[in-house]
């Protein structure tokens, strides 16, 4: 009897083992990176550098991805290197790659940056994610001092600062509302910008051989015409 019961359960243990085997091996749908996609690549750079392809069941990690739908807005966290799977885990949203107190850069944009005083931060009441106007300010050819407002809508992607020295106790160190709106700002700010790379030129030319100012310009700003201010403007 108990011969006849030890067979049955070995016939059973092979067949499940068997079945296992077979799961195991069943085709499975997989995206697979052909060529190597940068970190920050969107969907379209992911879309052109995968094929979908078969492969065992054992082989393919857990979050891998058969399609890209459902993914729309996403770009990878990390490098794609040729001959991995694609993982769910590895599309994010663009924010995310963020570093803290900053905002991404558009695609086909830049970075640039300039130091400046607060006056010409609006006080120093920037912030990441804000869109500035920019005047710049130069020599004419005429050797007359003049100014333009050129940039409008800039994105600001970071903006850095010593810190402030506190003169008014506690209560306003717990509030930085109060302490961004009325505290005297000390020190430079590193104001850095997203734009072309002809804007990023001009903004570093200016810097560097003339001056600049910024205005904190929301979307909802009115914009005028291009003008060029000389001293005759100012009273006009």
């Amino acid at each position: 009897m108990l011969a006849v019961v030890g067979s049955l359960l070995l016939v059973s243990y092979v067949q499940g083992a068997e079945a296992r085997a077979q799961k195991d091996l069943a085709p499975v749908e997989v995206l697979v990176v052909q060529a190597q996609v940068p970190e920050g690549a969107d969907l379209e750079k992911v879309r052109a550098a995968t094929q979908v392809k078969t492969l065992p069941a054992a082989s393919v990690p857990n979050g891998a991805l058969k399609n890209l739908d459902g993914q729309d807005g996403k770009v990878t966290s990390v490098a794609l290197m040729p001959g991995e799977v694609v993982l769910g885990g590895r599309l994010v949203e663009p924010s995310s790659l963020a570093a803290p107190g900053s905002v991404p850069v558009p695609e086909g944009m830049q970075e640039v940056s300039v130091q400046l005083d607060a006056q010409r931060v609006v006080g120093g009441r920037l912030s990441a994610g804000d869109t500035v106007g920019i005047v710049l300010m130069a020599e004419g050819t005429d050797g007359a001092q003049t100014a333009q407002q050129v940039f409008h809508q800039v994105l600001v992607t970071s903006v850095q600062r010593a810190e402030s020295k506190s003169t008014n106790g506690t209560a306003e160190q717990q509030d930085p509302t109060a302490k961004a709106n009325t505290q005297l700002p000390t020190g430079a700010f590193i104001v850095t910008f997203a734009r072309t790379d002809i804007d990023a030129a001009k903004i570093a030319f200016a810097a560097k051989y003339g001056d600049l100012w910024l205005t904190k310009e929301p979307a909802t700003a009115t914009v005028s015409g291009p003008l060029v201010i000389k001293n005759a403007e100012l009273f006009r």
